[in-house]
């Protein structure tokens, strides 16, 4: 895989399905346009392929009604203003044309269908009049730099790739979908929650009255990392209670016998960090006061991937995905009885691969599923077989799709290390690149990554790690490294690369390291106190001082403390700044200009440091972008940063 093949990761979106229709929306990097393309698709049910379904080019999240007569889904234009943002459009099953029933300056969130197949809920951002691009009350339209200055009086008051909040709240609407048909144009529509606190993750309640959502704890008047469930009657009036969690909630959903599930993490004080996600089940409060919810998964061995979707009731379990070993596998969690560890779960899907996302019609899952050859395809999955019903990632594998090698190694504690090789083709001795994820709390995968892939097709052998810190392997390896970052997870990472230096076909004397965010401190942190082992750095969207990162980063208020502490000497012993004068090694400093997450000073204090001390040190700065631009950037810059890495190490190894 070469750098300008990322235009074929065609990567599916969440499926919808019911009776005989099946959709999912694909999106690709399309570099002549600069963009993210893609659109509505049909599968066949019969494994006969699949085809367009709408002909718009930023079609997605697909969502059938309850009687199958409907599709919603989003849509976005082309430009700028309301036109080019993702609006609520909906369109009748048999096909024919489809209608835009939103119209908000900021676009809207998923549309989530209620059981009369009438009404949509979803959320949306709505701005203070006069900001982002919208009329103020001269009738004026201001330039953002002309914009009133903002008031903050919280911590939680921006996030990367999304910007501020405060002065466009996330807020719940409700729309009579079908009454919208009829209308010459999308009318106007007023928010169901206030602009105090943004809301998420709408879904309806099973008798169709209320829309249950996600809020921070108390309405957000307090700073707080903490979220509760609420319900919102669907045709106005104030947010009810209904679960005060043992610390975050996502997902909520109402069960057959409108009981509530959601996935949620349980912890003291703010120390939500590295917290495996469970299932949850609480009955509808009886009375004024909320319900306690009953954990149904273990807490060690369990972890519930909220992002591929809610929880979804079969019978007397609840389907979820869980993240172990690598893979993201779908599973049943029995809904009475014990909590259920991992091995108890009954199996569906996803060993040695991973589950993006999945719905259910009846008996019947579609789900979509990445491997170690493909970014993502639908697989159907009835009656106890399993059919892979789409080749999206067909034209990546023309392009050469080198395979993921297990490596098991031990550190010196003996404690066992669990990873990858991506070898590339050839007989060597290759060079070799050691790369580490981000985090520290998430996995390499079994699945198609295209990173390493670019790495491989240019002759480098890549070693991914999960080493302790990462998620999928229990909550105490994810917890080890809290007050402890650069010990047990570097001792990981270092005796996967002995162990795979000892294979004749790898280099040892031309090796390499590479990271971003958590695996951009990492790099640093290895540069600087294993230096000798390694020609050169690539240091990407790191964090390098902990001190400075407290007061900067989008969740440095409460990230920092959880995984540090809040003594700055223990800070300072922490931070791979502190050690810049250990690094003598080439060193790159690659970062982008409107990273919120690991904010730019991180970088520039490393890179001033490193070239005042003589490094042979070089910065690589990405305008307009934020900390995931290896992932969802712009594609030309996605190409363009592949270049500058291949260039790197084509210098350096």
């Amino acid at each position: 895989m070469r750098p300008v093949d990322i235009e074929a990761l065609t990567v599916p979106g969440t499926p919808a399905l019911r009776g005989d229709l099946l959709l999912t929306a694909v999106s690709r990097p399309d570099l002549k346009t600069n963009s993210y393309r893609g659109g509505l698709r049909e599968v066949d049910l019969g494994g006969g392929g699949e085809g367009p379904w709408t002909h718009g080019t930023k079609d997605s999240a697909p969502v059938i009604s309850p009687d199958g007569r409907w599709v919603a889904f989003l849509r976005a234009g082309e430009g700028a203003g309301r036109q080019a943002k993702p609006q609520v459009h909906v369109i009748a099953a048999a096909g024919g044309d489809a209608k835009r029933i939103t119209d908000l300056p900021l676009g809207a969130g998923v549309p989530v269908w209620a059981p009369d197949s009438r009404r949509i809920a979803f959320v949306a951002r709505v701005p203070e009049q006069g900001r982002y691009g919208t009329e103020n009350a001269d009738g004026e339209t201001p330039e953002p730099g002309e914009e009133a200055p903002r008031h903050i009086t919280n911590l939680f008051y921006r996030v990367d790739d999304t910007g501020f909040l405060n002065d466009r709240p996330q807020r719940l609407f409700v729309v009579d979908a079908v009454a919208a048909l009829d209308e010459a144009a999308p009318a106007d529509l007023a928010p169901l929650t206030d602009d105090r606190a943004d809301v998420e993750h709408p879904s309806w309640t099973v008798d169709g009255e209320s829309v249950l959502i996600v809020a921070p704890r108390g309405w957000a008047v307090e700073d707080t990392v903490r979220s509760d469930v609420y319900a919102v009657p669907a045709g106005g009036g104030e947010p009810r209670l209904l679960v005060r969690t043992q610390g975050t909630a996502a997902k909520p959903v109402s069960a057959p016998d409108g009981s509530i599930l959601f996935y949620g993490t349980e912890f003291p004080g703010a120390e939500e960090i590295a917290r495996n996600t469970g299932l949850w089940h609480a009955p509808w409060p009886a009375g004024d006061e909320p319900s306690s919810a009953r954990r149904l998964t273990d807490v060690e061995t369990v972890d519930c991937d909220n992002a591929a979707g809610p929880p979804v009731v079969l019978g007397d379990e609840a389907l979820v995905v869980v993240r172990t070993r690598g893979a993201a596998e779908l599973r049943a969690v029995p809904l009475e009885g014990e909590l259920s560890e991992l091995k108890s779960l009954r199996y569906l899907a996803g060993e040695r691969a991973a589950v993006k996302s999945f719905v259910v019609d009846g008996t019947r899952i579609a789900a979509v599923i990445g491997t170690p050859e493909s970014s993502g395809d639908v697989v159907l999955l009835s009656g106890g077989e399993s059919r892979v019903l789409t080749d999206y990632s067909k034209a990546l594998r023309d392009t050469g799709i080198r395979p993921l090698e297990e490596l098991d190694a031990t550190a010196p504690d003996g404690y066992p290390a669990h990873g990858w090789i991506v070898r590339p083709e050839g007989e060597g001795p290759h060079p070799v690149v050691l790369m580490i994820h981000g985090g520290p709390f998430a996995p390499y995968e079994w699945k198609v990554f295209d990173e390493a892939q670019v790495l491989a097709d240019a002759g480098y052998a890549v070693i991914l790690g999960n080493p302790r810190g990462s998620a999928g392997y229990g909550e105490s390896h994810g917890r080890s490294i809290v007050h402890g970052l650069g010990t047990v997870d570097a001792d990981d990472l270092l005796a996967l690369l002995d162990e795979a230096l000892k294979q004749s076909d790898l280099d040892s004397d031309r090796v390499g390291v590479m990271g971003g965010s958590y695996g951009g401190f990492m790099t640093s942190w290895l540069a600087a106190h294993h230096g000798g082992r390694f020609r050169a750095a690539w240091s990407e969207r790191a964090v390098n001082a902990w001190d400075s990162f407290v007061g900067s980063s989008d969740i440095g208020w409460f990230f920092a403390d959880g995984y540090v502490g809040e003594d700055p000497e223990e800070q300072r012993k922490r931070s791979p700044l502190t050690y810049a004068g250990k690094i003598d090694i080439p060193f790159m400093v690659a970062h982008s200009e409107q990273d919120w997450r690991c904010p730019l000073e991180q970088a520039q204090r490393m890179y001033v440091a490193l070239r005042r001390n003589g490094v042979a040190a070089e910065f690589l700065l990405f305008p307009g972008e934020g900390h995931e631009l290896t992932r969802s950037g712009q594609p030309r810059h996605r190409v363009q940063r592949f270049d500058a890495v291949l260039e790197w190490w084509g210098r350096h190894l």
